[in-house]
Protein backbone atom coordinates (compact mmCIF):
# COMPACT_ATOMS: atom_id res chain seq x y z
CA UNK A 1 0.00 0.00 0.00
CA UNK A 2 1.34 3.20 -0.86
CA UNK A 3 2.29 5.52 1.58
CA UNK A 4 0.90 9.72 2.19
CA UNK A 5 4.34 10.53 1.98
CA UNK A 6 4.68 8.98 -1.81
CA UNK A 7 1.29 9.56 -2.63
CA UNK A 8 1.99 13.09 -2.08
CA UNK A 9 5.56 13.09 -4.08
CA UNK A 10 3.41 11.61 -6.73
CA UNK A 11 0.69 14.47 -6.59
CA UNK A 12 3.41 17.49 -7.16
CA UNK A 13 4.34 17.24 -10.68
CA UNK A 14 0.73 17.99 -11.49
CA UNK A 15 0.56 21.08 -9.96
CA UNK A 16 4.44 22.00 -11.75
CA UNK A 17 6.26 21.00 -8.94
CA UNK A 18 9.53 18.70 -9.82
CA UNK A 19 10.60 16.04 -7.37
CA UNK A 20 14.01 14.31 -7.13
CA UNK A 21 13.11 11.25 -5.10
CA UNK A 22 16.83 10.64 -3.23
CA UNK A 23 16.07 7.16 -1.74
CA UNK A 24 13.97 5.77 1.30
CA UNK A 25 12.03 9.07 3.22
CA UNK A 26 14.25 11.63 1.02
CA UNK A 27 13.44 13.75 -1.57
CA UNK A 28 14.62 17.56 -3.46
CA UNK A 29 11.47 19.40 -4.74
CA UNK A 30 11.79 22.92 -6.92
CA UNK A 31 8.87 24.76 -8.17
CA UNK A 32 9.81 26.60 -11.59
CA UNK A 33 13.36 25.32 -12.07
CA UNK A 34 14.50 27.81 -9.54
CA UNK A 35 15.32 27.50 -5.73
CA UNK A 36 13.26 27.89 -2.84
CA UNK A 37 14.11 28.69 0.88
CA UNK A 38 12.83 26.19 2.99
CA UNK A 39 15.98 24.08 4.37
CA UNK A 40 18.83 26.06 2.88
CA UNK A 41 18.86 24.41 -0.19
CA UNK A 42 17.92 27.67 -2.03
CA UNK A 43 15.10 30.40 -2.21
CA UNK A 44 12.79 27.78 -4.16
CA UNK A 45 13.45 24.16 -2.97
CA UNK A 46 12.28 22.05 -0.67
CA UNK A 47 13.85 19.19 1.45
CA UNK A 48 11.18 16.87 1.84
CA UNK A 49 12.29 14.00 4.59
CA UNK A 50 10.39 11.85 6.19
CA UNK A 51 10.68 12.81 9.89
CA UNK A 52 11.39 11.32 13.51
CA UNK A 53 9.58 11.27 16.63
CA UNK A 54 9.40 14.96 17.86
CA UNK A 55 11.15 16.09 14.56
CA UNK A 56 8.77 19.03 13.01
CA UNK A 57 6.98 17.38 9.77
CA UNK A 58 7.62 17.68 6.55
CA UNK A 59 11.21 18.96 7.06
CA UNK A 60 14.54 17.61 9.22
CA UNK A 61 17.16 20.58 10.49
CA UNK A 62 20.03 21.18 7.90
CA UNK A 63 21.59 22.46 5.57
CA UNK A 64 22.62 22.89 1.70
CA UNK A 65 26.29 23.16 0.96
CA UNK A 66 27.37 24.47 -2.87
CA UNK A 67 29.97 22.71 -4.50
CA UNK A 68 32.48 25.29 -6.13
CA UNK A 69 31.45 26.87 -8.80
CA UNK A 70 28.96 24.58 -10.32
CA UNK A 71 25.38 23.45 -9.83
CA UNK A 72 26.07 20.89 -7.87
CA UNK A 73 24.67 21.42 -3.93
CA UNK A 74 25.69 18.77 -1.29
CA UNK A 75 22.39 18.22 1.22
CA UNK A 76 23.59 18.26 4.73
CA UNK A 77 22.46 16.88 7.98
CA UNK A 78 22.18 19.61 10.84
CA UNK A 79 25.89 19.10 12.39
CA UNK A 80 25.16 17.56 15.78
CA UNK A 81 24.55 14.74 13.11
CA UNK A 82 27.18 14.44 10.87
CA UNK A 83 30.18 11.72 11.21
CA UNK A 84 33.25 13.42 9.24
CA UNK A 85 34.59 10.34 8.48
CA UNK A 86 31.82 8.43 6.80
CA UNK A 87 30.93 11.60 5.21
CA UNK A 88 34.28 11.96 3.69
CA UNK A 89 34.42 8.43 2.39
CA UNK A 90 31.28 8.45 1.09
CA UNK A 91 32.24 11.55 -0.77
CA UNK A 92 34.86 9.93 -1.88
CA UNK A 93 33.28 6.46 -3.00
CA UNK A 94 30.70 9.20 -5.27
CA UNK A 95 33.39 11.31 -6.99
CA UNK A 96 35.67 7.79 -7.96
CA UNK A 97 32.57 6.33 -9.67
CA UNK A 98 31.81 9.74 -11.30
CA UNK A 99 35.84 10.28 -12.62
CA UNK A 100 35.65 6.41 -13.22
CA UNK A 101 32.66 7.10 -15.61
CA UNK A 102 34.09 9.98 -16.92
CA UNK A 103 37.18 8.39 -17.97
CA UNK A 104 35.60 5.63 -19.70
CA UNK A 105 33.40 8.01 -21.99
CA UNK A 106 36.53 10.19 -22.62
CA UNK A 107 38.39 7.04 -23.79
CA UNK A 108 36.01 5.14 -25.41
CA UNK A 109 36.35 2.51 -23.18
CA UNK A 110 34.03 -0.49 -24.06
CA UNK A 111 35.40 -3.63 -22.32
CA UNK A 112 35.77 -3.31 -18.26
CA UNK A 113 37.97 -5.88 -16.72
CA UNK A 114 36.31 -6.20 -12.72
CA UNK A 115 38.90 -7.85 -11.04
CA UNK A 116 37.74 -9.32 -7.18
CA UNK A 117 34.24 -8.63 -8.17
CA UNK A 118 33.29 -10.24 -5.00
CA UNK A 119 28.82 -9.94 -5.81
CA UNK A 120 29.18 -7.81 -8.48
CA UNK A 121 28.89 -4.26 -6.87
CA UNK A 122 31.19 -1.87 -8.92
CA UNK A 123 29.75 -3.44 -11.88
CA UNK A 124 26.04 -2.49 -10.87
CA UNK A 125 27.72 1.07 -9.77
CA UNK A 126 28.69 1.41 -13.22
CA UNK A 127 25.50 0.46 -14.87
CA UNK A 128 23.81 3.14 -12.77
CA UNK A 129 25.95 5.59 -13.64
CA UNK A 130 25.49 5.07 -17.44
CA UNK A 131 28.29 2.78 -18.53
CA UNK A 132 26.79 0.40 -21.17
CA UNK A 133 29.58 -1.51 -22.94
CA UNK A 134 30.98 -5.13 -21.69
CA UNK A 135 32.26 -5.96 -18.45
CA UNK A 136 34.66 -9.28 -17.54
CA UNK A 137 33.94 -10.07 -13.63
CA UNK A 138 36.20 -12.17 -12.03
CA UNK A 139 35.50 -13.80 -8.46
CA UNK A 140 37.06 -16.91 -7.10
CA UNK A 141 34.82 -17.86 -4.07
CA UNK A 142 31.89 -19.79 -4.55
CA UNK A 143 29.69 -18.53 -2.31
CA UNK A 144 30.12 -15.03 -3.71
CA UNK A 145 30.77 -16.31 -6.75
CA UNK A 146 26.83 -17.55 -6.75
CA UNK A 147 25.71 -13.84 -5.47
CA UNK A 148 27.92 -12.46 -8.71
CA UNK A 149 26.64 -15.03 -10.99
CA UNK A 150 22.79 -14.36 -10.13
CA UNK A 151 23.81 -10.29 -10.12
CA UNK A 152 24.84 -10.80 -13.89
CA UNK A 153 22.27 -13.04 -15.12
CA UNK A 154 19.98 -10.41 -16.69
CA UNK A 155 22.51 -8.47 -18.28
CA UNK A 156 23.93 -10.15 -22.25
CA UNK A 157 26.97 -7.60 -21.78
CA UNK A 158 28.17 -8.70 -18.47
CA UNK A 159 30.14 -11.87 -18.03
CA UNK A 160 31.18 -13.27 -15.22
CA UNK A 161 34.31 -15.90 -14.35
CA UNK A 162 34.96 -18.22 -11.30
CA UNK A 163 38.63 -17.66 -11.22
CA UNK A 164 41.19 -15.46 -9.65
CA UNK A 165 43.98 -13.54 -11.59
CA UNK A 166 47.30 -13.88 -10.51
CA UNK A 167 51.18 -14.22 -11.80
CA UNK A 168 50.95 -17.97 -12.93
CA UNK A 169 47.98 -20.33 -13.57
CA UNK A 170 47.84 -22.44 -10.71
CA UNK A 171 45.89 -23.50 -7.49
CA UNK A 172 45.57 -21.61 -4.65
CA UNK A 173 44.16 -21.37 -0.88
CA UNK A 174 42.22 -18.11 -0.50
CA UNK A 175 41.38 -17.06 3.28
CA UNK A 176 37.44 -17.01 3.34
CA UNK A 177 35.12 -15.80 6.20
CA UNK A 178 36.34 -12.21 5.51
CA UNK A 179 33.62 -10.55 3.78
CA UNK A 180 34.93 -8.68 0.93
CA UNK A 181 38.22 -8.65 2.41
CA UNK A 182 39.37 -12.26 1.21
CA UNK A 183 42.36 -12.52 0.44
CA UNK A 184 45.32 -15.23 -1.03
CA UNK A 185 47.54 -13.14 1.33
CA UNK A 186 47.41 -13.63 5.63
CA UNK A 187 46.80 -11.02 7.65
CA UNK A 188 49.00 -8.72 8.98
CA UNK A 189 49.30 -7.49 12.42
CA UNK A 190 48.20 -4.14 11.92
CA UNK A 191 45.32 -5.74 9.80
CA UNK A 192 44.49 -8.42 12.89
CA UNK A 193 44.46 -5.39 15.08
CA UNK A 194 42.19 -3.49 13.23
CA UNK A 195 39.70 -6.35 11.94
CA UNK A 196 38.07 -8.82 14.12
CA UNK A 197 37.23 -10.84 11.33
CA UNK A 198 40.54 -11.86 10.32
CA UNK A 199 40.91 -14.49 13.34
CA UNK A 200 39.45 -16.58 11.31
CA UNK A 201 40.94 -19.50 9.62
CA UNK A 202 38.80 -20.70 6.82
CA UNK A 203 40.39 -21.18 3.40
CA UNK A 204 39.13 -22.48 -0.21
CA UNK A 205 40.87 -23.64 -3.05
CA UNK A 206 40.74 -21.57 -6.03
CA UNK A 207 41.74 -21.69 -9.68
CA UNK A 208 44.08 -18.70 -10.20
CA UNK A 209 44.72 -18.03 -13.95
CA UNK A 210 46.91 -14.91 -15.82
CA UNK A 211 45.52 -12.12 -17.31
CA UNK A 212 46.77 -12.42 -20.48
CA UNK A 213 45.68 -16.25 -21.21
CA UNK A 214 41.88 -14.28 -20.61
CA UNK A 215 42.08 -11.31 -22.12
CA UNK A 216 41.23 -12.96 -26.20
CA UNK A 217 38.27 -14.40 -24.28
CA UNK A 218 36.63 -11.77 -22.84
CA UNK A 219 37.03 -9.49 -25.50
CA UNK A 220 36.13 -11.97 -28.58
CA UNK A 221 33.31 -9.74 -30.61
CA UNK A 222 34.99 -6.57 -29.96
CA UNK A 223 35.91 -5.34 -33.28
CA UNK A 224 38.40 -2.45 -31.65
CA UNK A 225 38.71 -3.45 -27.83
CA UNK A 226 39.86 -0.56 -25.60
CA UNK A 227 39.98 -2.63 -22.74
CA UNK A 228 40.02 -0.65 -18.49
CA UNK A 229 41.33 -2.52 -15.86
CA UNK A 230 39.75 -2.97 -12.19
CA UNK A 231 41.67 -4.15 -9.33
CA UNK A 232 40.39 -4.67 -5.91
CA UNK A 233 41.93 -7.91 -5.03
CA UNK A 234 43.07 -7.21 -0.80
CA UNK A 235 46.96 -6.84 -1.52
CA UNK A 236 47.35 -8.68 -4.78
CA UNK A 237 46.72 -6.41 -7.21
CA UNK A 238 50.75 -6.27 -8.41
CA UNK A 239 50.47 -10.06 -9.43
CA UNK A 240 47.41 -9.23 -11.06
CA UNK A 241 48.95 -6.39 -13.09
CA UNK A 242 52.23 -8.72 -13.56
CA UNK A 243 50.29 -11.67 -15.11
CA UNK A 244 48.84 -9.73 -18.04
CA UNK A 245 52.94 -9.41 -19.07
CA UNK A 246 53.50 -7.57 -22.51
CA UNK A 247 49.37 -7.08 -22.96
CA UNK A 248 49.08 -4.45 -20.56
CA UNK A 249 49.85 -2.50 -23.07
CA UNK A 250 46.76 -2.67 -24.43
CA UNK A 251 44.83 -1.35 -21.25
CA UNK A 252 43.89 2.17 -21.90
CA UNK A 253 43.09 2.93 -18.20
CA UNK A 254 43.01 1.33 -14.70
CA UNK A 255 41.82 1.59 -10.79
CA UNK A 256 43.83 -0.30 -8.52
CA UNK A 257 43.65 -0.24 -4.55
CA UNK A 258 46.98 1.15 -3.09
CA UNK A 259 48.33 0.92 0.38
CA UNK A 260 49.46 3.17 3.05
CA UNK A 261 49.38 0.74 5.51
CA UNK A 262 49.25 -2.53 4.72
CA UNK A 263 46.67 -5.01 5.63
CA UNK A 264 48.30 -7.92 4.34
CA UNK A 265 51.45 -9.55 4.68
CA UNK A 266 53.34 -9.62 0.97
CA UNK A 267 51.42 -7.00 -0.19
CA UNK A 268 52.71 -3.88 -1.53
CA UNK A 269 52.90 0.04 -0.59
CA UNK A 270 51.92 2.69 -2.06
CA UNK A 271 54.25 3.95 -3.50
CA UNK A 272 55.76 0.53 -4.85
CA UNK A 273 52.58 0.18 -6.76
CA UNK A 274 52.08 3.61 -8.26
CA UNK A 275 56.06 3.29 -9.56
CA UNK A 276 54.88 -0.19 -11.24
CA UNK A 277 51.68 1.61 -13.11
CA UNK A 278 53.47 4.45 -14.23
CA UNK A 279 56.83 2.42 -15.63
CA UNK A 280 53.85 0.65 -17.47
CA UNK A 281 52.58 4.05 -19.22
CA UNK A 282 49.65 5.27 -16.98
CA UNK A 283 49.24 8.10 -15.16
CA UNK A 284 47.37 8.99 -11.90
CA UNK A 285 44.08 11.40 -12.71
CA UNK A 286 42.22 10.74 -9.38
CA UNK A 287 43.10 9.31 -5.89
CA UNK A 288 40.47 8.28 -3.43
CA UNK A 289 40.53 7.20 0.15
CA UNK A 290 38.66 3.94 0.73
CA UNK A 291 39.10 3.58 4.45
CA UNK A 292 40.74 6.14 7.35
CA UNK A 293 41.62 5.28 10.72
CA UNK A 294 38.77 6.66 12.99
CA UNK A 295 41.00 7.56 15.87
CA UNK A 296 44.33 9.20 13.73
CA UNK A 297 42.55 10.08 10.72
CA UNK A 298 45.34 8.59 8.57
CA UNK A 299 44.31 6.47 5.30
CA UNK A 300 44.70 2.95 4.90
CA UNK A 301 43.95 3.08 1.52
CA UNK A 302 43.40 4.59 -1.62
CA UNK A 303 41.65 3.76 -4.70
CA UNK A 304 43.90 4.92 -7.35
CA UNK A 305 42.90 5.90 -11.30
CA UNK A 306 45.32 5.77 -13.87
CA UNK A 307 45.07 6.60 -17.89
CA UNK A 308 47.14 5.61 -20.64
CA UNK A 309 47.37 9.40 -21.99
CA UNK A 310 48.71 8.14 -25.37
CA UNK A 311 45.58 6.65 -25.63
CA UNK A 312 43.68 9.68 -24.88
CA UNK A 313 41.34 10.60 -28.07
CA UNK A 314 42.66 13.46 -30.28
CA UNK A 315 41.22 17.10 -29.45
Amino acid sequence: MQTLYRRLLALMPRIGVQVTDLGPGTAVVTRRGRPFRATGAGRDTWVLRRTRDGERPGVREGEAVRLGGTDAVLLMDAPDRRDERKLQLAAAEYLCSQHVTAMLELYGVNCVFDVGANAGQYARRLRGLGYTGRIVSFEPTSETFARLEKAAADDPAWRVYRCGLGREETTAQIHTGWKTMNSLLSASDYGKGRYSRFTQADTEEIRVRRLAEVMDEAMEGLAEPRPFLKMDTQGYDLEVFAGGGERIAEFVGMQSEVAVLRLYEGSPGMGEAVATYEAAGFGITGMYPVTREATTGRVIEFDCVLMRAAAAPAP
